[in-house]
């Protein structure tokens, strides 16, 4: 018995292309999404055929693009990364702004935090990448990037007697990098690519990381022994990775659709390309941003036609 994703619904309440979704375990029905059009949208799912899901709240603040989102892992705080140069933390009940982190001299591309909620980690267009703590205040500037910082993730750790915070970053520079936050330096460089890296995501267990971007390569690597694994090819560029939190897949959002790829054994399982009516095939919409729900049961995709489209992990006998 083999395993396919079916479309199931779609979520429609941005008025710019979907840059950036997330999700959190504490909180399985609830969507995040952040847009162009300068907001983000939580939304409750319900996961009924007709309506997947409705929006409850509009998060308005940023006077520019919203690049990227992320959730406290109890889903009561969103974080927000603008081309305002600045990043937002949101209580998510009331739609309100707790606090604004003020220092990137470029627009903020990305943010992420860590799993106590201690400390926060954006990556900017000046080059750099700030920690911060949830009070607002810049702990560091880690320098070592020569160019955007297009993406930077916190690897998760498994160990409860381990406090170090491994960040993982990519950027224009065609370099993934992993850093100690806790010593604010960097521990290892990741060459391969031949081009600028659009996205970097960890695996559930921290152990691997992947990288792509414009070389449609994506690029496996071994955190802890800091070196090249295997290259999985999209054949085109790659905006978002996400991996499966419970199945050996790598989910990438490509210029021309989802690619879903197994790691065990590797290679392409399913390609995602909803139908779109009206559309010639050079301007059809791609996905830009990628989710999977805490259980693994569902790909949330937000596409450049400013919908979000909701895959579904389906039993195919």
């Amino acid at each position: 018995m083999s395993e396919v994703l079916v479309l199931r619904g779609t979520l429609e309440g941005h008025n710019g292309w979907v840059t950036s979704l997330a999700t959190s375990a504490g909180q399985p029905n609830l969507l995040l999404s952040a847009s162009r059009d300068k907001t983000l949208i939580s939304w409750k799912l319900t996961g009924d055929d007709q309506q997947y899901g409705v929006p409850v709240r509009s998060f308005k603040g940023h006077s520019h693009i919203v690049q990227d989102c992320a959730l406290t892992a109890d889903g009561a705080y969103a974080l927000s990364a603008s081309w305002d140069k600045t990043i937002r933390l949101w209580d998510v009940s009331t739609g309100e702004t707790f606090q604004r982190f003020v220092g990137h001299k470029g627009d903020v591309m990305s943010v992420a935090i860590d799993r106590k909620a201690s400390m926060i980690i954006s990556g900017s267009r000046d080059k750099t990448i700030k920690v911060w703590s949830i009070k607002g205040e810049c702990l560091a500037t880690m320098l070592g990037h020569n160019d955007w910082v297009s993406q930077v993730r916190v690897a998760p750790n498994d160990k409860p007697e381990d406090d170090t915070v491994t960040v993982i970053s990519a950027g224009s520079d065609k370099v993934v990098k992993s850093w100690n936050v806790n010593q604010f330096q960097i521990d290892a460089d990741f060459i391969g690519h031949n081009n600028y890296i659009n996205a970097i995501v960890a695996s559930p267990d921290g152990s691997l990381i992947a990288s792509a971007g414009k070389d449609g390569e994506i690029m496996m690597w071994d955190l802890a022994q800091k070196r090249a694994l295997y290259t999985l090819s999209a054949h085109d560029e790659v905006f978002a990775l996400a991996f499966s939190p419970n199945r050996y897949w790598l989910a990438a959002a490509t210029s021309s659709g989802i690619k879903i790829f197994s790691l065990e054994p590797q290679g392409i399982i399913d390609n995602l390309n909803p139908e779109f009516a009206g559309y010639t095939k050079a301007a059809e919409p791609h996905p830009l941003s990628l989710a999977w729900s805490a259980d693994g049961q569902t790909l949330f995709a937000g596409y450049t036609d400013n919908v979000i489209r909701v895959w579904q992990v389906m039993s195919a006998n």
